[in-house]
């Protein structure tokens, strides 16, 4: 259960239509409650303070807040879901991002050292160059408003950032929390993304020590030395030390952007490549600062941390280590440049003859680990099921359905948001939950009482729900896969012929944006008798779709009308249940190879449909793709348990991910994370 204060006198019960469960925070605009949705999920709901209410600034102020968040990405703040008003105060809705802040991190557990503080400044740089590439200035970066969620760091609180016009914008008045305030703040100068780059750096010294590197006591002392002395940097060291130190320079002229911080931190000390770089971080020594001693953290006594507006701090039991993900950065990259994750996944993507395509003749380099050895174990509903999960895995099981195989009885059992606790739904036949985890998406076993098949569409934010018709009886159409942007849903198109079902076509669920009472479907029929016996599944780009086709097993492409654009034949079937047939760069996909032996997998170049690789493995069942470079597939062992496992391109099985009596029969979904790494 997330961690809040009670309610207060003169707090309402309600607001925006939902129950509140008690008080995250408070700040200078306004109170941030805990709310939970009919569907049981938890948001968060900012309320403008009673006595900014009529002042016509602070009003526009409070929703510019919401305006700003909504063009960041989302991987680097919490999702803004709603705006409205409540008694002539306006609110805002967002995403609750469960985890501890930064302040509270430090002063709970103490410093980051090593590699947990490293990736924090890549982290946390890049979330930065996200929202700059915005066009926003955030001017109140602090570790106050640094959440440390389960999937990375999130940045909070947009109530005092600005949009960037044609020229860097101006500020005529002091504005931010004096300890990270750049000296342009300080002295009311112009203020562009330089100025968070100062705060950014101000961060990462009290990530490292506890202490601002000016210190955090009366403001126009602090200010003072903003602006006349040098910073103490605590226990900082290597290269994170020197850009510190740069994004700490009184002239912003001369301060890196977040874009080059993130190229320095990732660069190879000894090569000078920041394509190949590995990450050895030296162990820093003890640090002199007043409040560190041996293990024992004492807060220096000038050292106030503030319990900040919006604060989300999750109950002390929840607490981890700062694990932070890299394919995070690598999203982020992409998302700035467009370059650096594409040489990445060329160095990544497998070539003929089990080698892989390189940029340059030097080997590519196994990227560092980001996540613990060990996996967090949970014993699933439903049976004696054992979940593997691993902080910032490239994928998460989001649904399961259980078939006892003794009372044949089958359930399906979905989780309530990615990372949150699994329900049953026995009336579904499928339940599948978006990339996003915000909606579910579940096939209900009866039809209409009008002879349609249907799927009901929750949003479990806004508590609301919306069944779209597909097809009338005797077809059916099960769920095949969200499209990975979490806007379409498609479903394969059945028709029983005896005994059989076979495929007559498909169907794209299109979800309504913010109002499912919009989402509507297009059902195609394909005439073609050579795919009956398969299932259709989202083509590499998503555009169109896919299906096996013939006797001799070849790949055949419909586009979105159902009209036929091309075949690749004889590259062999899919195992049945097969889904994520593409890689995630949609430039690979694999199959059982055609006249293969038993456990023989082939990966093939979508473009062209060239073999590009070939192993054997002790996998059963090939179920898709983990990552670039990794799949995912069913292993019966001989003894009293299946495990679903993560193979490489060697057919290693390198991760356990799901473990299952064999008495039960169990058909597990999983859904790509946001961007992180593995």
């Amino acid at each position: 259960m997330p961690s809040f204060t009670p309610l207060m006198p003169g707090d309402p019960g309600r607001l925006a239509g939902l129950k509140l469960l008690g008080r995250l925070g408070e700040g200078g605009q306004g109170v941030v409650y805990l709310a939970e949705t009919p569907m049981g999920a938890h948001v968060a709901v900012k309320w403008l303070r009673l006595d900014q209410s009529d002042d016509e600034k602070s009003v526009e102020r409070f929703l510019r807040e919401a305006r700003i968040a909504q063009q960041v990405a989302r991987f680097c703040t919490a999702a803004v879901l709603s705006t409205g008003v409540e008694h002539d105060r306006p609110y805002i809705m967002s995403e609750f991002v469960e985890g501890p802040s930064l302040a509270r991190v430090v002063r709970n557990e103490g410093p980051r050292t090593g590699s947990a503080l490293d990736w924090l400044a890549i982290n946390t740089a890049s979330a930065l160059a996200a929202i700059h590439a915005a066009g926003v200035v955030h001017r109140d970066f602090k570790p106050a408003n640094v959440i440390i969620a389960a999937d990375g760091p999130r940045v909070i609180d947009f109530g005092i950032a600005r949009e960037l016009g044609p020229a860097t914008m101006t500020s005529s008045t002091q504005i931010g929390t004096p300890a990270y305030m750049s000296p342009e703040q300080v002295l009311g100068h112009a203020v562009g993304p330089a100025a968070d780059m100062f705060s950014w750096a101000g961060t990462m010294v009290f990530a490292s020590c506890g202490r601002a590197p000016f210190g955090n006591d009366v403001p126009h002392a602090v200010w003072a030395r903003v602006l006349n002395n040098d910073p103490r940097l605590g226990s900082l060291d290597g290269p994170l030390l020197d850009v510190v130190r740069e994004c700490l320079a009184k002239d912003p002229a001369q301060r890196p952007t977040a874009r080059e911080v993130i190229m320095r931190l990732l660069r190879n000390p000894s090569t000078g490549s920041d394509q190949d770089a590995t990450w050895n971080p030296p162990a820093p020594d003890p640090p002199e600062e007043q409040g560190f001693s041996g293990t024992t953290w004492n807060p220096p006594p000038d050292q106030d941390i503030p319990e900040e507006r919006g604060e989300q701090a999750a109950p002390r039991s929840a607490r981890k280590p700062i694990i932070i993900g890299a394919a995070v950065l690598a999203a982020v990259l992409l998302f700035v440049s467009g370059m650096v994750a594409a040489v990445a996944l060329s160095k990544r993507t497998p070539t003929a003859g089990g080698s892989t395509a390189a940029t340059s003749k030097k080997p590519a380099q196994t990227p560092p680990p980001s996540t613990p050895a060990e996996p967090v174990k949970t014993t699933l509903p439903g049976g004696s099921l054992t979940l593997y999960e691993y902080p910032s895995a490239p994928k998460t099981l989001t649904a399961y359905e259980i078939y006892d195989k003794k009372s044949d009885d089958r359930v399906d059992y979905a989780r309530e948001s990615l990372h949150g606790r699994f329900a049953k739904y026995p009336g579904n036949l499928e339940s599948r939950v978006s990339p996003n985890g915000r909606y579910l998406a579940g096939r209900p076993e009866d039809y209409t009482s009008d002879g349609y098949d249907s799927i009901l569409i929750a949003d479990r934010v806004a508590g609301s729900s919306f069944r779209v018709k597909t097809v009338r009886k005797p077809l059916d159409s099960p769920i095949r896969a969200w499209s990975k942007d979490g806007t379409r849903i498609l479903l394969n198109v059945n028709k029983k012929i005896k005994k059989d079902w076979v495929t007559v076509g498909f169907a794209v669920v299109e979800v309504g944006a913010g109002d499912l009472a919009q989402s509507k479907v297009g059902v195609v029929n394909v005439a073609d008798d050579s795919i009956r016996g398969s299932d259709f599944a989202w083509d590499g780009n998503e555009q169109g779709v896919a299906i096996v086709y013939g006797k001799d097993e070849g790949l055949r492409f419909f586009d979105a009308s159902g009209k036929r654009t091309r075949d690749l034949p004889g590259v062999g079937s899919l195992q049945s249940d097969a889904r994520d047939i593409f890689s995630p760069s949609g430039r690979t996909f694999a199959t059982e190879c055609p006249q293969g032996r038993d456990g023989e997998t082939c990966l093939w170049d979508t473009a062209t449909g060239r073999q590009i690789r070939k192993f054997s493995s002790d996998c059963d069942k090939v179920l898709g793709w983990y990552d670039e470079t990794r799949l995912y597939c069913w292993e019966w062992d001989n003894g009293t348990n299946t495990e679903l496992q993560v193979m490489d391109f060697d057919g290693k099985l390198v991760r356990r991910l799901l473990e299952v009596p064999q008495e039960l029969k169990v058909t597990a979904y999983f859904t790509d994370n946001p961007p992180n790494g593995s």
